[in-house]
C-alpha cells in the first residue's frame, strides 16, 4: 500500500513536467524494478491503461536491443494528430476560393492575396454552404 500512495505521488509530481514518451519510459522503469507484477500496480498509481506501460516496456526493451533509432524522438507516431480539413473534404478550397474571389483585392498574378472578410465570416459562410 505504502509503495502504491509513494508511486502516486511520484507521478502527480512528474506529469507536469515530462511528455508524452518520457512519462511513459519513467512508467515502464518503475514497472521494470518492480518486477512480475509490476505493471498494474504502476498503471493503477498514475491513473493510466495498462497497454500504455506495456508500450513503455516494448520501447524500453528496444533500446536496449538497439533496435530503435536513436534520432527518432517522436513523442508520438508519426500521422497521428487530425486530419487536414482539404483531405476530409476535397471540394473545401474551391467553395473557399468562390467565397473570396468576389472579395478579393491585390495582383491576380501574386499567390498573395488579400480580402474584405473575416476568418470567422467566411468560417460561417463555409458551414451554410455545407463545407465544415
Amino acid at each position: 500500500m505504502e509503495v502504491n500512495l509513494a508511486l502516486k505521488k511520484k507521478y502527480e509530481v512528474l506529469r507536469p513536467l515530462l511528455d508524452e514518451r518520457s512519462f511513459r519510459l519513467c512508467l515502464a522503469a518503475d514497472a521494470q524494478t518492480i518486477g512480475h507484477g509490476g505493471v498494474s500496480p504502476v498503471a493503477g498509481a498514475a491513473g493510466i491503461s495498462r497497454t500504455t506501460v506495456h508500450a513503455g516496456l516494448k520501447e524500453l526493451a528496444d533500446a536496449a536491443t538497439g533496435t530503435v533509432q536513436q534520432a527518432r524522438k517522436r513523442v508520438r507516431k508519426a500521422g497521428a494528430g487530425r486530419k487536414f480539413r482539404t483531405d476530409l473534404d476535397q471540394t473545401l478550397l474551391v467553395d473557399l476560393d468562390r467565397l473570396l474571389d468576389p472579395v478579393t483585392r491585390g495582383d491576380p498574378m501574386s499567390p498573395l492575396r488579400w480580402t474584405c472578410k473575416s476568418t470567422p465570416k467566411l468560417t460561417v459562410e463555409l458551414r451554410a454552404l455545407g463545407a465544415m
